[in-house]
């Protein structure tokens, strides 16, 4: 029978006793609800936990609790750690808990693979999977008042109980499929401490690189290193020290004098008499300092040539016909990123070159380049046809 706790469990004492209960699960299903708007780092406020028996709600906030059991849970090598839409779950227990888990299967990534389209969200894939219909009107509650109302820990509870049919039917197809390697591959990534790097050096690739030459990059990088740090330091979101839009503009205009900033649109008036105008500068010239055989190349905003126009449209249509043959969403084999790669370079590094993405798409995108193949139409499918 399983056993339901609806009450968060709130002291290190009965948290062991879950923890224990859950240990000898083949599988534990995991979620949170968390706060961000006004940090920069997540603010835990509700975990939810089920393995096959058990399932409960766990209180981050309550001065009693040491996550430690579950941290130690969460460690154990021998049971699969099931989330949906793994990410940002991941993220904050390696904040919070010094660990990733391990192993990891994300739902989301895994409907990906076994065709139930693009990025689907957890209400559309439970009622794909088992019929049911979520109550997602309590997601944006604030998750961080106490006490919790009954409607937000039924809502959170259900994020973990319907996942357990979402897993086991997932993994079934995939080992059916033979996809698990495909998946494994995926988790790799995802449960890859460097993915939740958070380096100021690093914080410019997040950016979306409007800049209009290298030299202008090497400012952007200083810039949003300068504002990461910023960010982290004062635990307030990025947006909150400049908006990029202004990151931007300085990168662009380079000014070398605090004077200088008066003269951008994008900051406020007075902005160049305030305590962050000096350190702006200090990161222009930090910036401008900067050895340009570190500064990468810009390819952001070039436009294609005719000829790689006309190709990539070509690799459009090699790629939906590839993912509905093999019954997995396109943008698991291959982004819009990936695909201007293909058809600005011979063989570039781009995952869609690499592992089952080869095969499915990656080796016929090359050949198709070269003209060893041509696409046609039969009953309304695109056909792959080799040209002699």
């Amino acid at each position: 029978m399983t056993s339901i706790t609806m009450t968060p469990i709130a002291t290190t004492a009965d948290l062991e006793v879950l923890c224990k209960d859950l240990a000898s699960a083949e599988f534990l299903t995991v979620d949170t609800e968390f706060m961000r708007e006004q940090t920069y780092y997540p603010n835990l406020c509700l975990i939810q936990v089920a393995g096959p028996e058990h399932e409960a709600t766990i209180d981050p906030l309550s001065p009693q609790l040491d996550l430690k059991p579950f941290w130690e849970l969460m460690a154990a090598p021998d049971q699969v750690k099931v989330f949906h839409a793994a990410r940002q779950d991941l993220e904050i227990f390696h904040i919070l808990g010094g660990l990733i888990p391990r192993p990891v299967f994300d739902t989301q990534v895994a409907a990906m693979v076994c065709g139930f389209g693009d990025q689907i969200s957890y209400v559309n894939l439970v009622r794909s999977i088992s019929g049911a219909e979520l109550d997602k009107s309590s997601r944006f509650t604030d998750w961080s008042k106490r006490p919790l109302s009954d409607k937000q820990l039924q809502y959170a509870i259900g994020d973990v109980t319907h996942l357990r049919d979402v897993y086991r039917r997932l993994s079934a197809q995939l080992t059916k499929t033979g996809r698990e390697s495909w998946l494994n591959e995926e988790m790799a990534t995802l449960t890859d401490p460097a993915t939740y790097q958070q380096d100021p050096e690093l914080a410019w690739q997040r950016l979306k690189l409007k800049v209009k030459n290298r030299r202008a990059l090497a400012v952007l990088m200083s810039l949003a290193a300068w504002r990461e740090r910023a960010a982290q330091k004062q635990n307030v979101p990025r947006q909150r020290i400049m908006r990029d839009d202004a990151l931007y503009d300085i990168a662009n205009q380079s000014p070398r004098t605090t004077a200088d900033l008066g003269g951008l649109r994008s900051l406020p008036d007075g902005f160049s008499r305030s305590s962050r105008a000096k350190d702006i500068v200090a990161a222009v010239e930090e910036g401008l300092a900067r050895d340009m055989a570190n500064v990468p190349a810009l390819r952001q905003g070039q436009p294609l040539t005719a000829e790689a126009t006309a190709t990539l449209e070509l690799l459009k249509v090699l790629l939906k016909a590839a993912a509905a043959r093999h019954g997995v969403a396109p943008r698991m084999i291959a982004d819009a990123s990936d695909l201007e790669e293909l058809a600005r370079h011979a063989e570039p590094d781009t995952p869609a070159l690499k592992g089952w993405r080869r095969e499915l798409f990656g080796a016929d995108a090359l050949s198709l380049k070269r003209g060893e193949l041509a696409l046609t139409l039969k009953d309304g499918d695109v056909v792959v046809m080799k040209v002699s």
